[in-house]
């Protein structure tokens, strides 16, 4: 379908890009905004509210053919209590999709996370057939949210993304950026482990695969791009697209590890050298398909920042 979309989350990293794309793609997208701020350019509406305390939602939902929920407190905010990520995450996603069931709205598309599936690492490939186990406020939170909207009788699909990456990207994947641009050879090349990323073109393709799904759907998708990397091979790739060679020393992992300790480094350094890969099995039934190889894309990143 192409048609009437509410979205959340507009003025954030993904939510930029996919107001961007649902525009591109032909649909009108109204922005529901927590405060009167600029309307983001691209939106066909804006409507003002707090998702926390929704008085009255109808306004808001008149007309609309879906929701796209990507609004929420992020997993970079670290240090957040479980209450705040039960408000911001489950809560106020469980009243948004309660107002849409009153509003008959066709599909909900809620962003949830790769953390309602497993931790910051896991063992094998992680797929839409493993019993989800998150492992921290944040995953918890999404976890709950997805089971909320079960209960609503919306039809509604919940993406799981990997660690996304594009244009105003934070967290890890830019200070994986910022070491890149770094003119010194690296001591990463003995890293093994790989992982699973998306950009967030592809992210913004997989919301446009599930709008446009026959449905009901009523069931949570992994979304990763198919070609996990390493971390030497993602900072190879982020220099390629500076035009410069890798330049990666092979340390010992336990050695790595050891110096980021004692620079109080170490949960960064656990996130991005533990490995992480996961198979978009689901979305790919659908008929979604990357924007691009997740190489190319890293190198593009690196051309656009």
């Amino acid at each position: 379908m192409t048609g009437h979309v509410a979205l959340t989350g507009a003025t954030g990293f993904i939510g930029r890009h996919l107001l961007r794309s649902l525009t591109a793609r032909g649909y009108r997208v109204r922005v529901l905004l927590r405060r009167p701020v600029e309307v983001p350019e691209g939106a066909a509406s804006a409507v003002v509210g707090d998702l926390t305390r929704p008085m009255n939602m109808a306004a808001a939902l008149s007309d609309v053919d879906a929701v796209v929920h990507s609004a929420g407190l992020a997993h970079a905010m670290s240090g957040a209590p479980e209450d705040d990520y039960r408000t911001l995450n489950t809560d106020a996603t469980r009243r948004l999709a309660e107002a849409a069931a009153r509003a008959r709205v066709r599909r909900f598309v809620f962003l949830s996370s790769i953390r309602a599936q497993c931790g910051a690492s896991a063992p094998g490939v992680v797929t839409e057939a493993d019993a989800p186990a998150p492992t921290d406020a944040y995953g918890r939170s999404k976890l709950e949210a997805e089971r909320a909207l079960a209960e609503t009788g919306l039809d509604w699909v919940a993406l799981r993304p990997v660690l996304v990456y594009g244009s105003g990207v934070k967290g890890n994947m830019a200070a994986l950026l910022r070491l890149a641009r770094s003119p010194y050879p690296l001591p990463l090349g003995g890293l093994a482990a790989r992982r699973s990323l998306i950009s967030a073109e592809s992210l913004a393709a997989a919301v446009d695969a599930a709008l446009r799904a026959p449905g009901p759907l009523n069931r949570a998708l992994v979304a990763a791009d198919p070609d996990p990397l390493t971390l030497p091979e993602m900072v190879a790739a982020l220099r390629e697209g500076l035009g410069r060679r890798g330049l990666l020393l092979p340390v010992p992992p336990a050695l790595l590890g050891l110096a980021c300790r004692l620079a109080g480094r170490e949960e960064a350094f656990a996130r991005l050298s533990g490995g992480l890969v996961a198979r978009a099995d689901g979305l790919a039934a659908l008929g979604w398909r990357p924007a691009h190889a997740t190489p190319d894309g890293l190198a593009r990143l690196a051309r656009a920042e």
